[in-house]
């Protein structure tokens, strides 16, 4: 447990923090720019990301391509293809060993049967494959989903990041302010400021 002292030095750190937000440019008055201010309506475009979430829902990856994010539609199709492709192999397997086992079941020679009436694998490992690629296939396919989820809210939040005016000026510069009410006690804290 925190003690007494602890708990009233953490409250006096967190009340010496100020932080300064962005202020909102619509509260600005009788500002006088010089020149011409130059918007490029191309940049802006809010149906951007429902479009590349569209085109990545029609057909995976792309969205991406929408974005002009070449490199990840690949990235895309290999996630989705692997998936898929594990799916199909388990699926594959599971409908062997369920064949087998119906096969068995009825009385009738399956494929892990020899012809002198030798087992392959026992009717309890026939079984336990069924479970195991069951799972597998379930798993495969959920993967798939999760994929296929994934890359229409990556395209759709890409496309809408793309929009946002971003500066590569991030700096860190300390200063003092001095408290004009009080000058009597030198007073220390810790101030963040952000500019966008």
């Amino acid at each position: 447990m925190f003690s007494l002292k602890k708990i009233l030095l953490l409250l006096s750190v967190f009340a010496t923090l100020t932080l300064t937000a962005q202020q909102d440019s619509t509260q600005v008055k009788d500002v006088k720019v010089k020149g011409t201010i130059k918007v490029n309506p191309d940049n802006i475009d809010p149906l951007r990301p429902s479009k590349a979430a569209f085109y990545s829902a029609i057909f995976p990856g792309l969205g991406q391509i929408y974005n002009k994010k070449y490199w990840k539609a690949p990235i895309v199709w290999g996630a989705m293809a692997t998936s898929i492709y594990f799916y199909v192999d388990n699926n594959k397997a599971y409908n062997r060993y369920r064949t087998a086992f119906k096969l068995r079941e009825a009385g009738l020679q399956d494929e892990f049967t020899k012809d002198d009436g030798s087992l392959l694998i026992s009717r309890n490992g026939l079984i336990s494959a069924q479970k195991t690629l069951k799972s597998n296939r379930d798993l495969s396919l959920l993967t798939t989903v999760v994929f296929y989820v994934l890359q229409i809210v990556e395209a759709s939040v890409n496309a809408h990041l793309l929009q946002f005016n971003t500066s590569d000026d991030l700096s860190f510069s300390p200063t003092m302010i001095s408290n004009p009410i009080n000058y009597e006690i030198p007073k220390f804290g810790l101030s963040f400021t952000y500019n966008f």
